[in-house]
């Protein structure tokens, strides 16, 4: 059978494509793709998503099926959530307009913004990055009773002092406001597939954290 294996970052570069044909056995596992292709990943710990979806290695696999290579990343009653990615500036007042809410006592925002260098370059496995994005903004509202949350994430060249990441919440009290925003940073940063370059080289990350 035949899997389509899409590269991202340090290990497009290193393959010097996007992505891969691998021909596997029927039956085969997450593992035996990771396996076929360990030229290509020495040195650098990376998991794998099937069809947008994180796998662990004993998952299965299927003829026509997605397998993306997640090298280290540089880096929830429910309410109304929005979460994308853009190449467009970044601003806080269209989010805030976004988590506006007649029960919300207390707005938080964040700007994560290009520092000490000329610009950053950011990357994203497009797709997964705004499920897995939608996903941390749900889970969010949740655990924290907010009454609505926003976040946009930009990719492409982002230029000293502008925004790369802008986040809105609203809650009843500011407490539960303040934790909601520092979880959906803090989750954007060690799950979401986003890289980043400084100075033409991939800033070193995390291996991503595939539990919710």
């Amino acid at each position: 059978m035949q899997v389509r294996i899409r590269l991202f970052a340090g290990l497009r570069e290193r393959a010097g494509a996007s992505e891969v044909e691998l021909e596997l056995p029927e039956g085969a596992l997450v593992a035996d793709a990771l396996d076929r292709i360990r030229d290509l990943t020495n040195g650098v710990s990376v998991v794998m998503a099937v069809n947008q979806e994180y796998a662990d290695p004993g998952a299965p696999l299927h003829s026509g099926d997605e397998v993306a290579l997640i090298p280290p990343i540089s880096g929830g009653a429910v309410g109304a959530s929005y979460a994308r990615l853009t190449t467009a500036k970044l601003a806080l007042d269209p989010l805030v307009e976004r988590v506006r809410d007649p029960r919300a006592g207390a707005v938080v925002t964040f700007l994560g913004v290009t520092r000490e260098v000329a610009e950053l370059e950011y990357e994203a496995y497009k797709e997964m990055a705004e499920r897995q994005m939608s996903e941390i903004v749900a889970r969010a509202i949740e655990r924290h009773g907010l009454c609505a949350a926003a976040v946009e994430h930009r990719v492409g060249a982002v230029p000293l002092s502008e925004a790369s990441v802008a986040i809105a919440v609203s809650a009843k009290h500011r407490a539960e406001a303040f934790a909601g925003a520092r979880e959906i940073i803090d989750e954007i940063k060690t799950k979401v597939p986003i890289w980043k370059k400084e100075e033409g080289e991939l800033v070193r990350g995390v291996t991503p954290d595939p539990q919710p």
